[in-house]
């Protein structure tokens, strides 16, 4: 079955970034599971983040994808890295002020007008422990074969390199005697729950008025 097409042609609710907006327009960006994207949608729906998901965009066909087409998101596949060019036409087509990376494996080309718009979270406390091929368990294995004591998790702007960028926000946890890899992932995401929603209502605030 071919992957959904993605939207090309310019949406009447189109607008470019910095006009005022009751609410953020996100494009949250996925590769596995989809959690983080559910998660943020409960905290919409809750009213507690001022946002709405107008498309979700999955790197390669995965549980995500299913499980937000299951939400009534609008959810289809873009194999492999985005040319820049073509990120930023989906996204001043949707009118899209944030870009939220919620366990996106590929690099990201940041679009001309996107710079300070494109979010990621980590699973640990950059800048350790992050770089390319840092993602799910290897970040954990590598907390754990490191012998830290704490861990957490780390959101930030993305700059156009692996887990680099300003840090906005740092959840922490303790790393507890006998955690594997899956048991301190479960106690990192947890603090992820809450770390990205607050990271991204101030971001929202933010915005420009103008």
């Amino acid at each position: 079955m071919p992957d959904p097409a993605p939207h090309t042609h310019a949406d009447p609710r189109s607008r470019e970034p910095g006009r005022p907006r009751a609410e953020a327009r996100l494009c949250v960006m996925i590769s596995g599971g989809g959690r983080t994207a559910l998660n943020l949608q409960d905290e919409i729906d809750a009213g507690r983040l001022p946002a709405r998901i107008e498309l979700v965009i999955a790197s390669r066909p995965c549980a995500g994808l299913d499980r937000c087409l299951a939400r009534g998101l609008d959810a289809f596949v873009v194999r492999g890295r985005i040319p820049r060019d073509v990120l930023g036409g989906m996204l001043r087509s949707r009118g899209i002020d944030l870009v939220v990376l919620a366990g996106y494996l590929h690099l990201v080309d940041i679009p001309p007008g996107y710079e300070g718009r494109i979010v990621n979270i980590h699973p640990a406390l950059l800048p350790a422990h992050g770089g390319p091929g840092m993602y799910g368990d290897r970040v954990h294995e590598a907390v754990l074969a490191a012998g830290e004591r704490e861990s957490g998790c780390t959101v930030h702007l993305c700059d156009g390199a692996y887990d680099r960028g300003p840090i906005l926000l740092q959840r922490r946890c303790a790393v507890a005697p006998g955690d594997d890899a899956h048991a301190l992932a479960a106690r990192v995401f947890e603090l992820e729950k809450q770390a990205y929603p607050q990271a991204l209502r101030e971001l929202i605030a933010r915005l420009p008025e103008t």
